[in-house]
């Protein structure tokens, strides 16, 4: 009979292969990740980096908007920045975080 010990550790490793998505080995031989952004096409990586850069200047300098001919012809696109963040975060991991909590917590 497999001890409660094995049968977690096999539970969690089916967990992870099934949730733990967002971040991917970027060749198997590095120790380095990869986590990818859905984008419709190199026009929206422009935007969401152009946008990332202006939120940037305008943090760094309050008074950035009012300077800059660039960023004052074109408001920076709030919304764009918060959907990238959102694709960001990593929602199938912190599922396999509360199937985990389930196991060791629900069964004390």
């Amino acid at each position: 009979m497999e001890t409660y010990e094995t049968k977690n550790l096999d539970r969690i490793k089916k967990l992870s292969a099934q949730y733990f998505s967002t971040i991917r080995s970027s060749d198997g031989k590095s120790k380095t990740n990869v986590a990818q952004i859905k984008l419709s096409n190199y026009s929206e990586l422009d935007c969401i980096i152009t946008e990332t850069l202006k939120l940037c200047i305008v943090a760094l300098n309050e008074n950035a908007h009012k300077t800059s001919d660039t960023i004052k012809t074109s408001p920076i696109n709030v919304a764009l920045i918060l959907e990238m963040v959102l694709e960001l975060i990593p929602t199938n991991e912190f599922d396999v975080l509360d199937e985990i909590n389930q196991m060791f917590v629900g069964n004390n």
